[in-house]
């Protein structure tokens, strides 16, 4: 999760990034994966964490991933291992 913007990946004309750097994250499992990497956003200390966390709740961002969730698609648990 590096230089994330508040814009899709597909978006033509996409904002600048709002968040630098918080890391690299792996999983099997697409849904703990997005969950890690919601939870990294809400806790890290970068300055653009507001600009990118309004966006995420004012679409309804978490929703996805309850609602996979639900339906079986993986699960919301995981567990970080941080390698150096």
């Amino acid at each position: 999760m590096k230089n994330m913007s508040v814009d899709c990946d597909c978006c033509a004309v996409a904002e600048d990034p709002c968040i630098a750097d918080i890391g690299i994250l792996v999983s099997l499992d697409p849904i703990a994966i997005d969950q890690a990497c919601i939870d990294l956003v809400y806790a890290c200390s970068d300055p653009g964490k507001p600009h990118l966390i309004e966006r995420i709740e004012s679409r309804n961002g978490i929703h996805t991933i309850e609602a996979a969730s639900e339906h079986g698609f993986g699960s919301r648990e995981y567990e970080l291992i941080e390698v150096e």
